[in-house]
C-alpha cells in the first residue's frame, strides 16, 4: 500500500461559533459535496451542481437511554487521504482510496452532555457517513433515523428485501415504490437533470447489523435488520458503537458505477498473506441435476473431477448430498445430517487426493446451522481432508447475528486457508476486501431459478450489472449451455435451459464479476460444444475493468484486462428483432496490433460464431447479437 497523502487538520469551535454554520466536506475533485448541519440533524448531497439527496435526516434511536437532546457541532477534525490499496483476487490489481473526510462531533447542549461523532467521506465517485459513541458501555438501538430524500422524484431500479435476498430488479419512481415494503440495497437511480447517476448501499457491516430501505413519503428510510428472536431492540453492541457506513455513489452514467471500489474502501484492509488465495472457475454438479439423494457415488463424483481435469478448471464444487446423514434438496438442516462425515460409500479424503492428482481442488457444501455450533472442529476436518474451501448455505437474513457469522466464518476460513462462498447470503458490505478468501457471494437471483420458474429474463440478467453488482462479487453461476429464447423456453429442474443465447452466456463470464465463478452445466453439455473454448480460456479475476457502454435492463459491453490481453462482453435484452451489430470502438487499447477471436451470435441460440482479425486502438469491432443475445471477444497483444 502507498499513501501519498494523509494530512489531518483539526478545529475546535468556540461556544460562540458552535451552530454558526454547517459542515460541508467536498471531493478532492471538488464536484461531490456532502452537508451536514449544524445541529447534526440533516445531510443533503450535491454532484457538480446537480442535487442527488436533497435535506435528510440523520440520527439514532437509542432504547434504554433518552434520546438526544438539541445538538450543536464542536469539534471537526479535517483528513484528507490519497493511497493506492493492492487487491487480492478481483475486478482489479488495485484500488485508488482518494477522498476528503472529517470527523465531526456534536455535543448536547445540556450540562454534561452526550456527544455523537459522525464521520464523513467525499470521493469523486461517492460519499459516505456513519455515527459513533465512544465509551465502555453496551448500546442499545431501536434504529437510525437516517432516511435519503432523493432529489425529486427520480425513477430508480430496486429489488424487494426477502430472505435470500434473491429478487428481480423493478424500475420505480420513489412516488410509486410501496410503503410498508422493504427493499434492498443498492437502490440505484438517475438525478431528474439526468447528469448523475447514483446507487444507495452500505458498507463494513462488521460488529453492527444490515439493513433494509423504507419509502416513507418522498423518503427512502433506513430500517435496521432485528433477530428473529430479538424484535427489539434492533442492534446491540458490545462497548460504544460504530455503525456500518452509509454509502452513496456517483457518476455520470450508471454503467460508470462498476468499476467503483468505494464499498471496499470503506472496509479495513486484510491482515496476513492472502497470497494463496487461487481464483478460478468450478465444475458444479447441482446446476444440471442435483446428485443429493440420486447418484452421490464416488463415479459420480469422479466424473465432475475428470471434466474440471479435462477443461483446465482449477475446482470442483461438491453440492449438497454428500454428507452423512444427508437427503434432497439440502435447505433444511436435518439433525441426522453429520457434516463432519461423508455419506456411506464416499471417502472424502481419498477423492480429494484424486482430484488432486489431476490439479483440481473440491469444495464442499454445507448447511449454516450445521457450521455455525462445530465450526472450528468441522473446517479443521475438511483442511485435513485436502478440501480447498466451502460454500455455506441457507442463512437468509441480515441481523445481527448473521453478520456476526459472516465475520467469524470469513476469519475462521482463512486460518485455514480455505475459499469462502456464502449462498442464501446478504448483498455484499465489503467484507471481501478484508478476507480475500471470501472470494464470492450470492445474494442475487441468479440462473439456478432456470430450475425453477421464468424469472431470470433477459431483462432481469442486464439489470444485474448496474444493481447487485455495484455491491460486490456475484455468484450468478453461469454457464448453462441449454440456450433458447423466453418464447422457447420450459423450466425444467435436471438438464435446465436458459431464455437466452449461447454468446450470452460466454458473456457473463466477462461481464458478471466472480472471482470463483462456476461452469454450472453438466459435463455432456460441454463435449464438442460451440464456445466452451472461450469458457476454458477466460479469467475471473483481473488488473483492470472499463464501462464501454449500455443502460440498465436493455444492454451492456464492458472490457476487462488481465495481464495484456483484454476481455469484452457484450449482452442485450432486446427480444423482439435478430442480427443487431453492436460496433464497439477499440480506443481504449494501449498503442499495439492485437489479435481479435470473437465469439457473437450464430443462426440458433445454442451457436456462436467463431472469427479471428487483426486489430488496433483506431478500429472498431461489430458484434452481431441475436435477440436477447450477446458475444465475447479476447484481444491478445500481437509481437
Amino acid at each position: 500500500m502507498t499513501s501519498t497523502a494523509a494530512a489531518v487538520a483539526s478545529v475546535l469551535l468556540p461556544a460562540a461559533w458552535a451552530c454558526a454554520a454547517p459542515a460541508i466536506v467536498s471531493s478532492p475533485d471538488g464536484r461531490v459535496a456532502i452537508r451536514i448541519e449544524e445541529d447534526g440533524s440533516r445531510f443533503s448531497i450535491s454532484r457538480g451542481g446537480d442535487a442527488v439527496i436533497a435535506s435528510s435526516p440523520l440520527g439514532l434511536e437509542l432504547d434504554g437511554a433518552p434520546a438526544f437532546g438539541a445538538l450543536a457541532l464542536e469539534r471537526r477534525d479535517d483528513v484528507e487521504v490519497d493511497r493506492t490499496i493492492p487487491l487480492v483476487a478481483t475486478k482489479a490489481a488495485e484500488a485508488r482510496d482518494r477522498y476528503r473526510g472529517a470527523t465531526l462531533a456534536f455535543r448536547e447542549r445540556a450540562p454534561a452532555g452526550r456527544r455523537l461523532f459522525v464521520d464523513v467521506r467525499a470521493y469523486d465517485d461517492g460519499v459516505a457517513f456513519r455515527y459513533r459513541l465512544d465509551g465502555a458501555e453496551p448500546v442499545r438501538l431501536r434504529g437510525e433515523l437516517t432516511a435519503f430524500v432523493p432529489a425529486g422524484d427520480p425513477e430508480c431500479l430496486v429489488s424487494l428485501a426477502k430472505g435470500a435476498h434473491e429478487e428481480p430488479f423493478e424500475r420505480r419512481r420513489v412516488s410509486q415504490l410501496r410503503e410498508g415494503v422493504a427493499y434492498d440495497v443498492p437502490v440505484a437511480c438517475k438525478t431528474p437533470s439526468g447528469r448523475t447517476a447514483y446507487a444507495i448501499t452500505q458498507a463494513h457491516l462488521a460488529d453492527y447489523t444490515g439493513a433494509s430501505l423504507w419509502r416513507e413519503g418522498g423518503a427512502l428510510r433506513v430500517r435496521l435488520s432485528a433477530p428473529p428472536k430479538r424484535p427489539a431492540p434492533a442492534f446491540v453492541s458490545r462497548t460504544g458503537l460504530t455503525t456500518a457506513w452509509r454509502v452513496v455513489m456517483l457518476g455520470d452514467r450508471a454503467g460508470d458505477l462498476i468499476g467503483s471500489h468505494l464499498v471496499g474502501n470503506l472496509n479495513p484492509a486484510p491482515r496476513g498473506d492472502f497470497s494463496w488465495v487461487r481464483p478460478g472457475k468450478a465444475a458444479w454438479d447441482w446446476y444440471s441435476s442435483p446428485l443429493a439423494g440420486m447418484a452421490a457415488d464416488m463415479d459420480s463424483y469422479k466424473r465432475f473431477i475428470d471434466f474440471a481435469a479435462a477443461a483446465g478448471l482449477p475446482y470442483y464444487l461438491i453440492d449438497a448430498g454428500w454428507a452423512k446423514g444427508s437427503a434432497a434438496p439440502g435447505w433444511k438442516a436435518l439433525p441426522t445430517t453429520d457434516i463432519g462425515r461423508a455419506a456411506d460409500g464416499i471417502d472424502m479424503p481419498a477423492l480429494a487426493r484424486y482430484a488432486a492428482g489431476k490439479g483440481v481442488g473440491l469444495l464442499l457444501w454445507a448447511h449454516w446451522e450445521h457450521v455455525a455450533p462445530r465450526m472450528d472442529e468441522v473446517l479443521d476436518t475438511y483442511a485435513r481432508w485436502g478440501i480447498k474451501g466451502v460454500k455455506i448455505d441457507f442463512m437468509d437474513r441480515d441481523d445481527q447475528e448473521i453478520v456476526e457469522f459472516y465475520q467469524r466464518v470469513a476469519d475462521a476460513t482463512a486460518k485455514r486457508r480455505l475459499l469462502l462462498d456464502l449462498h442464501g447470503a446478504y448483498v455484499p458490505a465489503g467484507l471481501q476486501r478484508t478476507y480475500p478468501n471470501f472470494i464470492t457471494q450470492e445474494g442475487v437471483l441468479g440462473a439456478e431459478w432456470n430450475k425453477m420458474g421464468r424469472k431470470v429474463t433477459p431483462q432481469h440478467n442486464l439489470m444485474l450489472p448496474y444493481t447487485r453488482m455495484l455491491a460486490g462479487p456475484i455468484d450468478y453461476t453461469p454457464g448453462g449451455f441449454r440456450n433458447g429464447t423466453p418464447a422457447s423456453f420450459a423450466v425444467r429442474e435436471a438438464m435446465p435451459e436458459t431464455q437466452t443465447t449461447r454468446g450470452q452466456a460466454l458473456a457473463m463470464y466477462v461481464v458478471y464479476d466472480s472471482p470463483l465463478q462456476m461452469v454450472s452445466d453438466s459435463p455432456d453439455a460441454y463435449r464438442d460444444a460451440a464456445g466452451f473454448d472461450f469458457i476454458k480460456r477466460v479469467p475471473t479475476a483481473w488488473d483492470e475493468t472499463r464501462f464501454l457502454s449500455g443502460e440498465p435492463g436493455r444492454d451492456i459491453v464492458l472490457a476487462r484486462r488481465h495481464g495484456g490481453s483484454w476481455y469484452l462482453g457484450a449482452m442485450t435484452a432486446e427480444e423482439a428483432g435478430d442480427g443487431r451489430v453492436e460496433r464497439v470502438p477499440l480506443d481504449f487499447l494501449p498503442a499495439g496490433r492485437y489479435r481479435a477471436t470473437v465469439w457473437d451470435d450464430g443462426g440458433t441460440p445454442n451457436e456462436v460464431r467463431r472469427v479471428e482479425r487483426e486489430v488496433t486502438a483506431k478500429d472498431a469491432l461489430s458484434l452481431r447479437l441475436a435477440a436477447a443475445g450477446g458475444a465475447a471477444v479476447i484481444l491478445d497483444p500481437l509481437p
